[in-house]
C-alpha cells in the first residue's frame, strides 16, 4: 500500500494527530485524495472538481498551522460536499439541467461551519437529479458508479458522496438525506452516515426536496469521523468540546439496550444481510447490550406514507418549472414529479396523520431502549437497470425496497446512521441501520463506534 493509499484509510482523528506532529501536512493529504479521484476517476463521483482551490485552501491551512492556529478536529481535512449544497462562487446545480448556470452567491450554513472548522472544500459530489431518486443515474452529470463494482449503482440520491468516500478520494463528504438518500449510499458503499434528527442541522442554503423530511448528515469511513463531522456544524451553542465529544463516543455498550422490531428484522432480506445482521446482534449481546424484542404497529403501509409524501412535496417545489420546463427533466425525476401532483390532499393527511401515528409508538419505544436495530436494506447494490431483485423465491421492486427500513426515520423524523457489517457472497457491502430518539444522535454514533472498535469492515477499501 503506497502513502498516499494509506492516507486515505485513517480515520481523522489520526489524520489530525498527524498534521499537528508535523509527519503530514494539509497539502499533502489533499494530493492524495485527488489522486484517488484522478484514478478512480470513471465511477464519476465528481460533478464538479474544485482542485485549484482546494490546493489553495489547503496551502492556507497549513500556513495556519505552522503558524499555531489550529481550527479543530477538521482542520485541513479534505471533503466533498452534494451538488445541492451551496458553495459560493461555484456551481449550484442540484445536478439539473435547470439550475446549470446557477452560481451561489454565498455557502450554505452547513458548508460556511465546516470552512470554519478548517475543512477542505475538493468538489460537488454527483447525484441524483434534484435529489429525486436512488440510482445516481443522472443523464445530466453522468452516471455514478459503484466503489466495489462499477456496474452497480451506488444508490441515491447522494451516490456520489459515498463512492468518494468509498474509494478515498474525499475524507468525508456530505449529502442530504429525505428519504435515505445519506444511508442507502453508506449502506452501499460500505461507509458510515449519519441521518440527523429534522431541524438539528440548518438546511439553509440546500435545495429542498420534501421539505418535512429534508435532513443534511455526514458521509464517512467509520462512527467517530461522522460525530466530528457532526459536532462541528451542529449550532456554536450545542457543540461538544473534543475531550467531552470523545467521552461520550466511548460509553461502553455494555448495559445499553437495543431493540428489534418484532418480524421486520432479518425477515425477507437476502440470506447473506439476514446472517451478517445476526452476526451484528451477536456482536452487541457479546459486547454486553441487551437486545429487546418490541412491536411497533401499522408497518406495512409505511413506504406507502413515505411515497405520497416524498412524491407531493417536490411535486409542489417544482410546481412552475414542471410545467414551463418539463423537457429540461430527466424522464425519471419528470415522470415522479407528475405523478406527485395525483395525490390528493386528503391521502397527504392521511399519511401526514400516519407518521404522527409512528412517531408516538417510537416515542414510546425509547424510553425503554437506547436504540433500534435494523437492516438499512434488504439487498445489497443491484446493477445498473435492475427494476427488481430477487429475495429467496420472489422478486422486490428496487425501489420500494430501498424505503422499507429507512422510510421508518424519515417518516418520524428521527436520527439514524448507517454503518457496515459485513460484505455478501459477490463481496458487496452490507448495512445496517441504528435509529435514535430524537436529537440522540451521539447515542447511536457511540453504539456503531463500539461495533466498530471490535470490526475492520468500514476500513476496507474496495
Amino acid at each position: 500500500m503506497s502513502r498516499a493509499e494509506e492516507l486515505v484509510t485513517l480515520p481523522l482523528a489520526e489524520l489530525g494527530r498527524r498534521l499537528r506532529q508535523g509527519s503530514l501536512t494539509c497539502p499533502e493529504l489533499t494530493e492524495a485524495c485527488l489522486a484517488r479521484e484522478e484514478a478512480s476517476r470513471p465511477l464519476n463521483a465528481y460533478s464538479h472538481l474544485m482542485a485549484g482551490t482546494a490546493r489553495r485552501s489547503a496551502a492556507a491551512l497549513q500556513t495556519l498551522l505552522d503558524c499555531g492556529h489550529d481550527l479543530g478536529p477538521l482542520h485541513g481535512i479534505p471533503m466533498g460536499l452534494k451538488a445541492n449544497i451551496a458553495v459560493a462562487g461555484q456551481p449550484m446545480t442540484a445536478g439539473s439541467r435547470i439550475l446549470k448556470d446557477n452560481i451561489a452567491r454565498e455557502d450554505a450554513v452547513m458548508t460556511r461551519r465546516l470552512k470554519q472548522a478548517g475543512a477542505v472544500v475538493l468538489g460537488l459530489t454527483n447525484m441524483h437529479e434534484f435529489a429525486w431518486g436512488g440510482t445516481t443515474a443522472n443523464p445530466h452529470t453522468g452516471i455514478c458508479g459503484n466503489a466495489w463494482d462499477a456496474g452497480r449503482i451506488p444508490a441515491g440520491s447522494s451516490g456520489g458522496s459515498g463512492t468518494a468516500v468509498a474509494i478515498g478520494s474525499a475524507m468525508a463528504t456530505l449529502g442530504t438525506d429525505t428519504g435515505g438518500s445519506v444511508r442507502l449510499p453508506a449502506s452501499m458503499n460500505g461507509v458510515t452516515g449519519l441521518r440527523p434528527t429534522v431541524g438539528r442541522l440548518s438546511v439553509e442554503g440546500i435545495f429542498p426536496l420534501a421539505v418535512s423530511m429534508d435532513t443534511v448528515g455526514p458521509l464517512a469511513r467509520g462512527a467517530e469521523d461522522c460525530a466530528l463531522m457532526f459536532n462541528a456544524m451542529c449550532r456554536e451553542d450545542q457543540r461538544l468540546p473534543e475531550t467531552k465529544l470523545v467521552a461520550r463516543l466511548d460509553r461502553p455498550v455494555g448495559g445499553r439496550r437495543i431493540g428489534l422490531v418484532r418480524g421486520y428484522t432479518d425477515e425477507n432480506v437476502q440470506p447473506d444481510i439476514a446472517a451478517a445482521f445476526r452476526e451484528t446482534v451477536a456482536a452487541f449481546e457479546r459486547a454486553g447490550a441487551q437486545i429487546v424484542l418490541i412491536d411497533i404497529h401499522g408497518l406495512e403501509v409505511s413506504v406507502d406514507a413515505q411515497v405520497i409524501v416524498d412524491a407531493a412535496e417536490p411535486s409542489t417545489v417544482h410546481d412552475g418549472w414542471i410545467d414551463s420546463r418539463d423537457g429540461d427533466y430527466g424522464r425519471d425525476v419528470r415522470e415522479q414529479l407528475i405523478a406527485g401532483r395525483t395525490f390528493t390532499a386528503t391521502e397527504y393527511l392521511h399519511a401526514q396523520r400516519y407518521r404522527t401515528y409512528l412517531r408516538r409508538q417510537f416515542d414510546t419505544a425509547f424510553e425503554g431502549l437506547d436504540a433500534i436495530l435494523t437492516p438499512t436494506l434488504p439487498f445489497t447494490a443491484p446493477r445498473m437497470g435492475e427494476d427488481s431483485v430477487r429475495i429467496g423465491d420472489r422478486m422486490e421492486s428496487t425501489l420500494t425496497g430501498n424505503m422499507r427500513y429507512t422510510s421508518l426515520p424519515s417518516l418520524t423524523a428521527l436520527p439514524a446512521l448507517s454503518f457496515p457489517i459485513g460484505f455478501d457472497r459477490d463481496g458487496l457491502p452490507i448495512g445496517a441501520q441504528l435509529i435514535g430518539a430524537a436529537r440522540q444522535e451521539l447515542a447511536i454514533l457511540s453504539l456503531a463506534h463500539g461495533f466498530q472498535r471490535d470490526s475492520d469492515f468500514h476500513k476496507r477499501l474496495p
